[in-house]
């Protein structure tokens, strides 16, 4: 039996995202649910009471892309008890695979990549110019998979998680071309947005009432480069969004340890709005695993960068991408890479298994280590930040720190939720009165991936 609202738009029609990946990928689901919400569509708890299903993927790495395909496995029972329903294809596997989807999976409808979000409107109401216009058609189904430079001045309707923190695309795709990333072939290359738009963007999440954003690029340092006429790069960005009223927080990510200069560092020193808390993804500690990947920098490079950061910037938390078992990585390779994790001392890391991805250098280069290796690396890489993780978490008990409250906690409904200033997630109890409030709070209990702790003084 249907639960469906008769109040939902466009005759009761719901749809249903399932997201996988980055925070890119995240924000481009909002950016999906805000067009289909403006179509009159109401977003479903589950794919069970939907009639349109989007899966927004990710190629980044093989795992993610499994998970895509049992997914999409299961949602072809779906559509043979109901045929009505119609299923969608976003993000980098569908830039990727385009029509082949179809022929793998017959029951897709719909196919578009990550710069084609506008394209779900004559999907979702064909009219037949329009359709022709912004789809190809392969046997009855539609595809909006083509490179558009223009995406980054689209300004489209975003449905947004939580009213709190806020995602802020400031840039698309990717001039890099790491050896082993597939961004530059699904996200296309570099654009920036114009810093007006971004402004205008953050004024509105002001007026509505959040209170951090978090800047979202490939490789955020690099922002403003091509842009025409009156720019600016990234640290002057941030000064143009500092001076935005209403908002208290301003993170990003991701950057690059190439283009990560010495300006950035004064700007995050000397702008109190800006956390102190930066994620810069090493990948390994070998200069020549570095140079294999095409990374462009050495590890004394990378070093030398975060010990500036330290020596600006009190207390900041640093957080790195480690891929372990690239092509070549032998034993001393990997020694250093573990070393480098001891010497830096991160506060959290996001490792990885190497993960061959179609189209890049990587898959050229001879010395493919076998899974086995891969796997008592990574297990070795995580074992060893575990306890540095603990350790850091376990010295800020006792102390007093700053959090942005978010909302209820998931996995304590009692307790509320939020972050510091260094991105640390903490749990406390509680009104639902403080949720978007800054309130300081004492840390009583540190665990491996939060903390917990009192609220001590009354919220700004």
């Amino acid at each position: 039996m249907s639960n469906k609202s008769k109040s939902c738009g466009k005759a009761g029609l719901r749809f249903h995202i399932r997201t996988f990946g980055c925070q890119m990928n995240m924000h481009d689901s909002e950016k999906i649910a805000g067009v289909l919400t403006e179509a009159g569509y109401c977003e479903s708890s589950g794919s069970d009471d939907a009639d349109v299903i989007v899966l927004n993927t990710c190629s980044i790495r093989e795992k993610a892309e499994q998970k895509f395909f049992s997914e999409l496995g299961r949602l072809g029972k779906a559509k043979e008890k109901n045929p009505r329903l119609k299923i969608a294809v976003a993000g980098c596997i569908a830039r990727q695979r385009g029509k082949d989807l179809f022929r793998r999976f017959p029951y897709v409808d719909f196919v578009f990549g990550p710069d084609n979000i506008d394209n779900i409107y004559p999907w979702i109401m064909p009219e037949p110019a329009a359709a022709q216009e912004a789809t190809s058609q392969s046997e009855g189904r539609a595809t909006a998979i083509e490179y558009n430079p223009e995406y980054s001045t689209k300004k489209l309707p975003v449905k947004r998680e939580g009213q709190v923190r806020a995602w802020v695309s400031i840039m698309y795709g990717c001039d890099n071309f790491c050896a082993y990333c597939v961004v530059p072939y699904t996200r296309g290359r570099e654009r920036s947005r114009p810093a007006e738009d971004i402004c205008d963007e953050i004024k509105s999440l002001a007026d509505g009432g959040f209170r951090e954003v978090t800047l979202l690029g490939q490789n955020v340092n690099s922002y403003g480069k091509k842009l025409s006429g009156e720019s600016c790069d990234f640290p002057g960005l941030l000064y143009r969004i500092h001076d935005i009223d209403g908002i208290e927080r301003i993170r990003f990510v991701t950057s690059h340890p190439r283009d990560f200069s010495e300006k950035l560092i004064k700007a995050m020193r000397d702008l109190p709005k800006v956390c102190e808390h930066l994620h810069l993804p090493l990948q390994s500690g070998s200069d020549k695993i570095l140079q294999l990947m095409n990374r462009g920098y050495t590890y004394e490079d990378y070093k030398r960068k975060i010990d500036d950061l330290r020596n600006n910037i009190n207390n900041i938390a640093i957080t790195t991408d480690i891929i372990v078992g690239f092509p070549g990585e032998s034993d001393e390779d990997f020694q250093r890479t573990a070393d480098a994790l001891d010497e830096i001392g991160f506060d959290g890391i996001f490792a990885f298994k190497y993960s061959r991805r179609p189209g890049t250098k990587a898959l050229e280069l001879p010395g493919h280590l076998d899974e086995r290796v891969k796997s008592q690396r990574l297990s070795m890489v995580l074992k060893l930040q575990e306890a540095v993780t603990s350790r850091k978490n376990k010295s800020l008990e006792g102390g007093v720190y700053e959090v942005l409250v978010e909302g209820k906690s998931a996995t304590d409904g009692d307790r509320l939720t939020g972050r510091t200033r260094t991105n640390k997630i903490v749990n406390f109890y509680g009104e639902r009165a403080l949720i978007g409030s800054i309130v300081r709070v004492k840390i009583l209990e540190a665990k491996q991936h939060s903390l917990y702790g009192e609220a001590i003084q009354n919220h700004s």
